[in-house]
């Protein structure tokens, strides 16, 4: 037991340093086997024992599949299949984007969360039931804004019931924890929709205007899973998030010079992740 022990410690120690460098998990290809646990937090974790989503399933389709990012906790993935056969029941297929790399953890480009296999993005923008992009097409198809960010407004002309149905049916899945939505979005639906207690579950958030992204709540197999803070009560129709909206408008009135942001750091993992990155297929959480 105790040489089982130092040798873990000695390969955390190890991988330490390529942990760090961050990209080092965006090239890996294979998720590590075991049974699947999140660990850590969604923009600082990883996931051991992911799956991959099948590229094409009953109501949807991966998107940007060269990417690499199409891997998740068992839930997430059971998740969007049932997201997928919703789509398919009103005549629609949905579009995929992200999910987590193969073991989760910093991706060299992109989104500083989607580290635990536990957050998807979903295009609003959907394809018929019946047809399925070619490979090529899941490279350069663009995602659609569905707002007017100067106006403050949501683009009429592009949004259509069955995106806020899929919205309502991820709010209802008990699995999910909160989705980010652009402001606009939801505010829209706080003015339309009658009873208002679906939107509980929208948070808004700076883009997010072209797909919705949900996140999922820690499932019983993961202890090192870092929950986020509860979602404060109320539907969040108020004006916290008329502020939103204005500064959402404000700012596409007046951008600023564009940076790009530095790829997320590997700095704030949980140790177990060293673990996840080196292949320890034996570690114990």
């Amino acid at each position: 037991m105790m040489i089982r022990f130092i040798a873990l410690f000695f390969l955390l120690f190890l991988g330490a340093t390529a942990a760090h460098a961050g990209n080092a998990w965006s090239k890996i290809s294979d998720p590590l086997a075991g049974r699947p646990q999140a660990i850590g937090f969604y923009s600082a974790g990883c996931i051991a024992g992911a799956i991959a989503l099948p590229l094409v399933g009953d109501g949807y389709q991966v998107m940007r599949t060269s990417r690499h990012r199409y891997y998740g906790h068992p839930l997430l993935i059971r998740f969007i299949e049932q997201q997928g056969r919703q789509a398919s029941a009103g005549g629609g297929r949905l579009l995929i984007g992200d999910l987590a790399q193969p073991r989760g953890g910093p991706m060299s480009n992109g989104h500083r969360s989607h580290q635990s296999g536990l957050d998807v993005d979903v295009w609003f923008l959907q394809q018929s039931r019946d047809r399925v992009l070619s490979k090529a097409d899941t490279e350069r198809v663009n995602m659609l804004s569905m707002v007017r960010a100067t106006q403050g407004e949501l683009n009429r002309s592009r949004w259509l019931p069955r995106y806020r149905d899929a919205l309502k049916f991820a709010t209802q899945s008990p699995l999910v924890e909160r989705i980010f939505v652009n402001a606009i979005i939801k505010q829209a639906l706080c003015e339309s929709e009658i009873d208002r207690g679906w939107l509980h579950k929208l948070r808004p958030w700076w883009g997010h205007d072209a797909h919705f992204h949900v996140r999922l709540a820690c499932p019983p197999d993961s202890a090192q899973c870092k929950p986020q803070r509860p979602i404060p009560p109320g539907d969040g129709c108020n004006a916290d998030l008329a502020n939103w909206v204005r500064d959402i408008a404000q700012a596409a009135r007046s951008p600023k010079p564009y940076r790009k942001p530095s790829p997320p750091s590997a700095d704030r993992l949980p140790a177990m992740c060293n673990a996840v990155l080196n292949n320890l297929t034996a570690f114990t959480p």
